[in-house]
């Protein structure tokens, strides 16, 4: 554990839109506030809305944010987000009476001396719940999954599942007496990040002034992965219209992804998150299955198609942009989906982009 600082320069937050009359009182400059959601990629990006409206309500405030180490880089394009509080989780798995005992005394009096006002936990789970009340703030909001949770919150309310994540969280917020304005989904890719991806681009010979495809073909469930030689078709299909074709993956996903390197194609297994993000940044349109990488994509106002399997049970649609999405006839498995389809809907794509496949 340990609290991550932004950076000057690469975190600067944009000059904002004008903001709803904002709750606030003379001891503003000095307000504290936690923000609690631990995993995962996808859930952390959906509270990007609510923390734009927390900001609305507290331009002047100190936003913290509590996370899990490993998903800590993601918050470097939270540009309203002061500071970054890293749990290492793996502690608490490894077996080690003494580490985890050590860990969890700095965590606690870290919480307990920064002095927050308010806790907002997106998060809900009982062990959230504890740490919020140990802040000792005098204002605690939380996510309750099922009674009797919730009790250590000063505001605990009952999480409502039909609504998208993003949503939920905004509502979290504004049934816990916040205003809530325009909402704002904006992730700020870190200069870096981009920089990196520019240097893969001209390592792999791609242009980023030519329209580029980025193929995600695998999720973290793989039952929601459509069928890799599906993907394959796709791009052997739009690399003889002349758009140029990128496969992205995690490191484990290296040995997967053989065919599709094996065929010619660049493959960037492997890189980091924010890394990947700037692939996608650089890149067209984004095709890939239910996946943090692909919410990141939505949240840098990139377009993409997601391919998603049993639609009435699927919590994670692009967000705002239901229409985004590719289901299968019937509403049954991802792998329903065919590859005529999305060649259809990336087509469309294309011409909402104003790109012509063929163009150099």
């Amino acid at each position: 554990m340990q609290a991550v600082p932004k950076c000057d320069g690469l975190l600067a937050s944009p000059a904002r839109d004008a903001a709803p009359t904002a709750i606030r009182g003379p001891e503003e400059a000095s307000t504290r506030i936690l923000i609690i959601r631990l995993k995962s990629i996808g859930d952390i990006l959906f509270t990007l809305p609510a923390v734009h409206a927390i900001r609305e309500n507290f331009p002047d405030a100190t936003l913290h944010f509590l996370v899990s180490k490993e998903n800590a880089p993601l918050l470097r394009g939270f540009s309203e987000i002061d500071d970054v509080i890293a749990l290492d989780r793996a502690v608490y798995f490894s077996g080690n009476l003494k580490a985890m005992g050590r860990s969890t005394f700095q965590l606690l009096r870290q919480l307990r001396r920064r002095n927050f006002s308010r806790v907002i936990d997106f998060q809900g789970f009982g062990e959230t719940e504890i740490l919020s009340w140990w802040t000792g703030a005098p204002q605690r909001c939380g996510s309750v999954y099922h009674p009797p949770r919730g009790w250590l919150y000063t505001h605990g309310v009952r999480r409502n599942d039909h609504l998208h994540l993003a949503d939920w969280n905004l509502s979290l917020v504004e049934q816990c007496g916040l205003r809530i304005g325009r909402i704002h989904n904006q992730f700020d890719l870190p200069e870096d990040a981009l920089a990196e991806a520019r240097r893969f681009f001209a390592a792999h010979r791609l242009d980023t002034a030519r329209p580029t495809l980025f193929l995600q073909p695998f999720t973290s469930s793989p039952h929601k992965n459509w069928p890799l030689e599906n993907f394959l078709a796709l791009a052997r299909h739009w690399q003889s219209g002349g758009l140029q074709i990128l496969f992205g993956g995690g490191p484990a996903e290296r040995p997967a992804l053989e065919p599709a390197r094996a065929e010619g194609f660049s493959v960037a297994a492997g890189t980091p998150l924010l890394v990947s993000a700037g692939l996608v940044k650089l890149s067209t349109l984004t095709v890939g299955g239910v996946t943090g990488l692909m919410h990141l994509a939505v949240a840098m106002q990139k377009r993409v198609l997601m391919l998603i399997g049993h639609p009435a049970r699927e919590p994670g649609f692009p967000y705002q942009h239901h229409d985004w999405a590719v289901t299968p006839p019937g509403g049954g498995n991802v792998s329903g989906i065919r590859t005529e389809a999305v060649i259809a809907a990336c087509a469309r794509a294309f011409a909402e982009l104003d790109v012509a496949p063929g163009e150099s």
